[in-house]
C-alpha cells in the first residue's frame, strides 16, 4: 500500500517559475531513494505562483527515511517561498 502526500506550495509574487525550477534537481534526487514512486512538482496554469508537489511512497518505512534525511539538507527553494506549506497524506490504491 503506497503513501500519497500532496504538498502545496506559495512563491513569492512572480517567484513562482525561479521555485519550480529550484525544485528540479531536488525532485531528480528524491526519485532515487529507495521507495519513491513519485516525486514531482507541478506549477499552476491558473496562478503562476501556486505549486503542487506530489509524492508518492512504497510505504511508511520509506517515507520516514525520506523524512529523516530530507531534514538534514536546506530547504529547497526557501528565498523563493511564501507563507507555509499544507501538505495532506492520503493511503493509495491504484484502481485501473
Amino acid at each position: 500500500m503506497s503513501l500519497r502526500l500532496i504538498v502545496t506550495l506559495s512563491a513569492k509574487p512572480g517567484k513562482g517559475g525561479d521555485l519550480a525550477r529550484a525544485y528540479r534537481d531536488r525532485c531528480l534526487d528524491v526519485m532515487k531513494e529507495p521507495g519513491c514512486e513519485q516525486y514531482e512538482i507541478f506549477q499552476s496554469a491558473l496562478d503562476a505562483d501556486r505549486l503542487t508537489l506530489l509524492e508518492r511512497w512504497r510505504d511508511q518505512a520509506s517515507l520516514d527515511a525520506h523524512a529523516k534525511l530530507i531534514a538534514t539538507k536546506p530547504s529547497c527553494g526557501a528565498e523563493f517561498r511564501q507563507g507555509v506549506s499544507e501538505r495532506e497524506d492520503y493511503t493509495y490504491h491504484r484502481t485501473r
